[in-house]
């Protein structure tokens, strides 16, 4: 009687960059982009998560645009309140969705004032109770705003994230988890816009420029883009 050959173990796909090379990435980063910042225009926290609350499914240009001039007359709650919906969507209608993001700045402007005297929170759970603000607007403000650690993770850290190899996951919060475990402490303060930036200019969705990338060595992606003629 013969014996029965052992199932194959089947081998498990790797989880990732290790502390060390996660280190090495960022340490590139930052050579290549030494001071990154928001690419939003605002003047103070309030403009700030109005800016990242109109981003949704908008550029960063985009959004520059419609503000400009709704910045110049209203940076503070009242002052938006002050100017009313109708005034708001007409400053805003070069964005989408503008006239449901016009009630949610009136809207969030309006509880700002009511409950917390037209200040801007500086934590998670009472920034996510204003209207049209999600954990990624709530990241961005705190990052930015009041430096806090954070990492708010849009489509182009998603795929930063799971493309390099650094964060796989397969949900934003998985990536966000990934990221804020196997990001060095001195990197994390700045981790969102190195990243961001990154995806925005270098990894892009359709055609990453992978031969003029820093971190190419490092990257777990396979399907390298070589460089144009080459």
């Amino acid at each position: 009687m013969t014996a029965k050959a052992k199932p194959r173990k089947r081998k498990r796909a790797p989880r990732g960059l290790n502390r060390e090379q996660a280190h090495d990435l960022y340490a590139r980063l930052v050579q290549d982009r030494p001071d990154p910042k928001t690419e939003l225009d605002y003047v103070n926290p309030f403009t700030l998560v109005v800016a990242v609350a109109l981003s949704a499914q908008a550029t960063d240009v985009g959004v520059n645009k419609a503000t400009k001039l709704l910045f110049e007359e209203a940076d503070t709650p009242q002052k938006m309140l002050d100017l009313g919906e109708d005034h708001v969507r007409d400053r805003i209608k070069t964005i989408g969705l503008f006239r449901n993001k016009a009630k949610n700045v009136i809207a969030m402007s309006r509880l700002l004032v009511d409950k917390h005297g037209g200040d801007v929170p500086d934590n998670r759970e009472a920034l996510e109770e204003l209207p049209g603000v999600g954990r990624k607007t709530a990241n961005v403000v705190l990052n930015e705003a009041f430096g806090h650690p954070t990492i708010a993770v849009d489509t182009h850290i998603f795929r930063v994230g799971n493309r390099t190899k650094l964060a796989p996951g397969k949900t934003p919060d998985e990536v966000e988890a990934r990221l804020m475990k196997i990001t060095p402490e001195a990197f994390l303060k700045g981790a969102h816009h190195w990243l961001i930036l990154h995806g925005r200019y270098l990894c892009k969705a359709r055609k990453p420029e992978c031969w003029r990338c820093p971190i190419e060595d490092l990257c777990g992606f396979k399907d390298k883009t070589p460089a144009p003629n080459s």
